[in-house]
Order: C-alpha cells, then sequence, then structure tokens
C-alpha cells in the first residue's frame, strides 16, 4: 500500500499522502504534481450532460498554499453542464484548509469531417531513450522525483537550462487502482519549471503558484513527454511553458506562473 502517491481511508473523499507525495522545496511538503492530479482523478469521475465523450480541454490549478504530507480531502463538481461544453471545479483541502483548487472546461468530443487546410497536422513525439537517466545528486532521488522514471533526450535536473524528457510514474496515483492517462500527464506537467531551472535549486525560490493545461486531444499511453522552458524577469516573476506529449505525438502545453527570488 506505500508503493503510491495516496492511500484510501476507507472514505472516497479522503486520501493518506504517501512519502512519495515529499516536494523539493522543504521537508514535510508535497510537489504539487500529485495533488493536482488527484484533482484531475476527481474531475474524471465526475458524471457529464455532454452530448459525446468528454474531454478536459483545459484545465488550471491554483495552488493556495503549501501542500502538507498529509490526509488530503478532495471535492468535486460540475458548475456549469451542457450539452457542448460544461465548467468543471474541484478542490483539495488538509487540516481545514483549501490549499489547491481548480477549474477546467470540458468539451464533447464528436466525428468531424475537417476541411483539408483545417485539418490536424499533430507534432510528432520526440524518440524515447531506452534507458531510466541516472542522478548522482540523492536530491533527486527521493520522494516525488523518484516516484518517476526520467528519460531525458536533453537537459537534466542537475544541468540548468531547457529540458526535452519522457517520463512515467513508478508508482499509481491511488493505491489498489490503474492511473489515468490524464492523470499521468497532470502530475508531469506541474514539474516544467524544476525540469528547467535555470537558478541553483539551494539557494533560490522559484515556486510555481498555478499550473495551466490547454489540451488539443486526450493523452493516450503511460509515457508522457515534457519540453519545458523558463524565462525570468529581474522583478521576481517567471514563467515556465512546456510542450506535451505521449507516443501519438503533441498533446497540448502548459504553463506556470513563477514566485522568483533569494531563499535567505
Amino acid at each position: 500500500m506505500e508503493d503510491a502517491f495516496y492511500r484510501p481511508t476507507g472514505d472516497p473523499t479522503r486520501f493518506e499522502s504517501t512519502r512519495h507525495t515529499q516536494g523539493p522545496w522543504g521537508a514535510g511538503l508535497q510537489h504539487a504534481g500529485p495533488p493536482s492530479a488527484l484533482l484531475a482523478r476527481a474531475i474524471e469521475a465526475l458524471p457529464s450532460t455532454l452530448a459525446g465523450e468528454p474531454h478536459l480541454a483545459r484545465l488550471t490549478v491554483e495552488i493556495l498554499g503549501a501542500v502538507p504530507v498529509d490526509e488530503l480531502t478532495v471535492t468535486a463538481t460540475v458548475l456549469r453542464p451542457g450539452r457542448s461544453v460544461e465548467l468543471v471545479e474541484a478542490a483539495a483541502s488538509a487540516g481545514g484548509r483549501t490549499v489547491l483548487s481548480a477549474r477546467g472546461w470540458r468539451i464533447r468530443r464528436t466525428e468531424l469531417e475537417l476541411p483539408r487546410p483545417a485539418r490536424p497536422r499533430i507534432e510528432p513525439a520526440p524518440m524515447r531513450p531506452s534507458v531510466a537517466t541516472a542522478f548522482t545528486d540523492p536530491a533527486w532521488r527521493g520522494g516525488y522525483l523518484g516516484a518517476v522514471e526520467w528519460r531525458f533526450i536533453s537537459g537534466h535536473f542537475e544541468k540548468p537550462g531547457p529540458a526535452l524528457v519522457w517520463a512515467r510514474p513508478r508508482v499509481p496515483l491511488v493505491a489498489g487502482e490503474p492511473m489515468s492517462p490524464l492523470q499521468r500527464l497532470v502530475a508531469l506537467a506541474d514539474s516544467g519549471n524544476g525540469l528547467s531551472r535555470v537558478l541553483d535549486m539551494a539557494a533560490w525560490w522559484f515556486i510555481n503558484t498555478e499550473l495551466s493545461l490547454h489540451l488539443l486531444r486526450p493523452p493516450a499511453g503511460e509515457w508522457m513527454c515534457v519540453r519545458a522552458r523558463t524565462t525570468l524577469s529581474e522583478g521576481g516573476a517567471g514563467l515556465a511553458t512546456t510542450l506535451l506529449y505521449d507516443d501519438g505525438g503533441a498533446v497540448g502545453q502548459g504553463a506556470q506562473a513563477l514566485l522568483v527570488g533569494p531563499r535567505t
């Protein structure tokens, strides 16, 4: 039961966080990827009134505070039902305090015969390396980072700058159930600022206040690819952007607004 990001408690809205959720910013604090995926899981479970298969075309996760490695309560609801589009919302709380909230638009999927100029030209996925990337610093081998298999094409957690990497979680999101492709993508997309860091993590903060995803189509499979880049401003803000792929090619893109400053 420890080999998952979360353990069920018997209450379908409550989850016990494990050591695999531990993030790099402080002891006892979660990486935002797993709890964001937990919100996506709650949204996936919501019934839909759409006239077609629901597709989560946009998801924005607001990080309202530090997420402790502790029990989380997760709720979700449909704010605006509809036949073509619907607005959904989810939230996670710890100790009676809301730590994450999310809103997304689900759009109905249907078969369309698009005119030739408008037919999609999906960018192919980069070639996936055959072996996992090794890390010399033990800081990159524990908690959330150690619970994910990373296969870098370019860049590295230990090398500042842009990065291109394939990844898959080594453990399920919730013990006893398979992790959906959407959950995998959301859990990994929040790593964009860490993958493409341009500052020393020991001396600087570059923490994201949110994660915004726009998805062209539903992701598929267990492997996801992230092409990440970070740009900073002298005013203490930054932007991490990601292009997201699965084995079928481009899936969408993500962005994270960053709070930047010295640790001391």
